[in-house]
Parts: structure tokens; C-alpha cells; sequence
């Protein structure tokens, strides 16, 4: 078993070091206050080869792994998570075009997303059904032969009225996961609206927003798949989702540990600096720990997920359950170790606290992680 990095595995990582030292870091905070969406510098992210990333070559993206992307998203995290995860979703979708669209399809859609032209979102959860997602409302009912009429609405939408496609999972058939199937709803189509941008602890850098359908008719032809693949298609796409999210909080937690180790030694109190204390060096240690076992837990699951391992589902629930807990936890031991600075925005570690806590909660709930986890012990005991 080999961990160290390939040269060319090295290699985007410092292209996403560099970027986010220089494109992500001096704004992010300024981002955070303003609520602003940061469409230009993911442009350029995307101009890397960081918008198609699991997008093959032949369809004019990067082809790279799950495990070269939870590298790059670490590095990007380490400046700004927000922003870095919003990236995450639109590689996320980007890679459902290419896998489950057709010729057509590709044709259309993924050199504007790849290139950044056109961002996108995935409307999968509903104001009614959030870890119960295959309970989803949202239907699309024939309209003709070439057109489906959609009504219902979708919660918490990352991107929502700013993005260009809308990867939906709406019923078409009856209840149950069978009845789902997906739909690319393009800005701009009669009926397709938008609730107010929500109010947010943290991910302020990306919009968040109800998205409603009223009577809003959507071609067959932005299908896809057959009818009734949706929710497998959408359960796919969280496997590797939840990978993402977990290397979001690996870079986040990351420049915590960073910003720690550097205040702690400059810091002074009864004489000394604060990195003379041993109660203090054993957090130090602590947090360096975990987030290197987290770390660990997450190329693990992202190498099983690319070897389609069969127990890369259950892998991909461990890594984003752990991740997520013990990178929140080292961000807040690292804002304690800064004192009253590491409360005030200019030191920015109040940031990362605020963007790591809704990494507990998206792409399945940690509760749901564990019932993941469970259910896959239990049916191979």
C-alpha cells in the first residue's frame, strides 16, 4: 500500500495550493460579510480543469479520480470551504452529464460547464423530505409527447438563482425510489422560480434558495436516462459527494491547525508563549491527529469508490461521518486556542467553525451516516 502522491497527483495539488493562496484567501472574508458569490474566480478554477474534473478527457474535461479530487478540494478548502464546496456540487453534476446523459445531451450541456460558462446545482431534498429523500413530492407529469409539466419545489439549493442547469430528481412514476427519475431544468423556463437567498451561519460565498416549478414545462430530451433511474442516479452521486464534503472539512480544518500552531508560538501569557504550555502542546497534538486519521479514512474511501469496491458506500459514510465530526471539532479547539481573537472576523477562524458545522448535515446527515454504516455491517455479518 503505497501513500505517498504520484508527481502528477503533486502536481495539481500545488496548482490548487496556488490558487487558493492567491485567488481564494485574500477574499474569502470579505466574501463571507458581503454574501457575494465569487462567479469570476470559479471561472478560473474552472479554466485549471478544476470544473470537469471527473469529466473524461474525450468529453473535454480532466478525468481525474475520486482520490485526485479530494486532494484538490482539500487545498482549495484550506482557504475558502464555501466556496470549495459549491465546486464540489458543480464537478458533482458535471460528472452525472457525462456518465448517465447521452450523446445529445453531452453534446449540449458539458463544454459550458466544464468551462464555467454555466454553473450548475442538484435539487434533490424538498422542504418535506430531507434524509428521507425518496419521499420527494416534486412530480413531472407528460405534457405531449416531447414535454413534461413539473410542479413542486425544492429546499436548500446550493446555487439557487445563480446557477444555469438545475439537475433535478422529480416523480414520474409512483411512490417509492422507482417512481424518480432526472431532469435538467435550464434557467430561464417558464415556471421555474426562486425563494429569497437564505439567511446562513456559514457557506455565505454560495447563494442558497428554494427552487419552485409551477406548470414549468421541461423538455424530454433534458432527461436523463430512462424514466425511474433518478434516485439511483442521485444515490451515486452522494457516494461521492460525501467524499467531497469530507475533503472541504480536511482543508479547513487544515489552516485552523495552521493558524493555531503559528498563534500559540507567538502568543505570550505568564512569561512564556502559549506553546510552552503541555496542556496546550497535547491539544496541538491531538488536533494534528485526528485530522491526519480523517485524512487517512478519506483517500481510503475515495480509493474504493474509483476501484468500485463493494463496500465503497459503507467506506464513503465512515469517511464523511468522521471527517466532518472531527474537522468541526479541531476548527473550534483551534478558535479556543486564539482566546477572544479567535471570536473576531479579521482572524478568520470563526469562519472556518461557521463553514464546517453544516458539513454534519448535508450530503446525509451523520445520523444517517451511521444507519449507512449499520445497515451494510448487518447485511454482510
Amino acid at each position: 500500500m503505497d501513500f505517498d502522491l504520484s508527481e502528477d497527483q503533486r502536481a495539481f495539488q500545488q496548482t490548487a495550493r496556488d490558487f487558493a493562496h492567491d485567488r481564494l484567501l485574500p477574499n474569502a472574508g470579505q466574501w463571507d460579510l458581503d454574501r457575494h458569490f465569487p462567479a469570476d474566480e470559479l471561472r478560473e478554477a474552472c479554466a485549471l480543469g478544476f470544473g470537469g474534473i471527473y469529466v473524461d478527457e474525450a468529453h473535454g474535461g480532466t478525468g481525474l479520480s475520486r482520490l485526485d479530487a479530494a486532494i484538490i478540494f482539500e487545498e482549495l478548502a484550506t482557504a475558502c470551504p464555501s466556496t470549495t464546496a459549491f465546486l464540489t456540487i458543480h464537478n458533482m453534476v458535471a460528472g452525472m452529464l457525462a456518465r448517465f446523459g447521452n450523446d445529445e445531451q453531452r453534446a449540449r450541456f458539458l463544454p459550458d460547464v466544464i468551462s464555467g460558462a454555466k454553473f450548475v446545482s442538484y435539487a434533490l431534498t424538498e422542504p418535506g423530505s430531507g434524509s428521507d429523500a425518496a419521499a420527494l413530492k416534486t412530480r413531472a407529469e407528460p405534457d405531449g409527447n416531447a414535454h413534461y409539466r413539473v410542479n413542486g419545489s425544492k429546499a436548500f439549493i446550493s446555487g439557487g438563482g445563480v446557477s444555469d442547469l438545475y439537475v433535478t430528481m422529480l416523480r414520474t412514476g409512483g411512490e417509492g425510489p422507482r417512481g424518480i427519475s432526472c431532469l435538467v431544468v435550464e434557467s430561464g423556463t417558464e415556471g421555474l422560480s426562486f425563494g429569497k437567498p437564505e439567511r446562513k451561519m456559514g457557506w455565505n460565498s454560495q447563494p442558497t434558495a428554494v427552487v419552485n416549478f409551477q406548470d414549468c414545462r421541461v423538455p424530454v430530451a433534458n432527461r436523463l436516462g430512462p424514466e425511474g433511474d433518478g434516485f439511483r442516479y442521485a444515490m451515486m452521486g452522494l457516494d461521492g459527494g460525501r467524499i467531497n464534503i469530507a475533503a472541504c472539512s480536511l482543508g479547513g480544518a487544515q489552516a485552523c491547525l495552521n493558524a493555531a500552531l503559528s498563534y500559540v508560538k507567538e502568543r505570550r501569557a505568564f512569561g512564556k508563549t502559549l506553546s510552552e504550555f503541555q496542556a496546550l502542546q497535547f491539544k496541538l497534538a491531538d488536533m494534528a491527529t485526528e485530522l491526519e486519521a480523517a485524512r487517512l479514512m478519506v483517500h481510503r474511501a475515495a480509493v474504493a469508490l474509483d476501484k468500485g469496491e463493494r463496500d465503497a458506500t459503507m467506506r464513503c459514510a465512515m469517511a464523511k461521518r468522521l471527517a466532518t465530526d472531527l474537522c468541526s471539532r479541531i476548527c473550534d479547539e483551534a478558535l479556543q486556542l486564539h482566546g477572544g481573537y479567535g471570536y473576531i472576523h479579521e482572524y478568520q477562524v470563526e469562519r472556518y467553525v461557521r463553514d464546517l458545522r453544516v458539513h454534519r448535515i448535508l450530503e446525509g446527515t451523520n445520523e444517517i451516516m451511521r444507519v449507512i454504516i449499520a445497515r451494510k455491517l448487518l447485511e454482510a455479518a
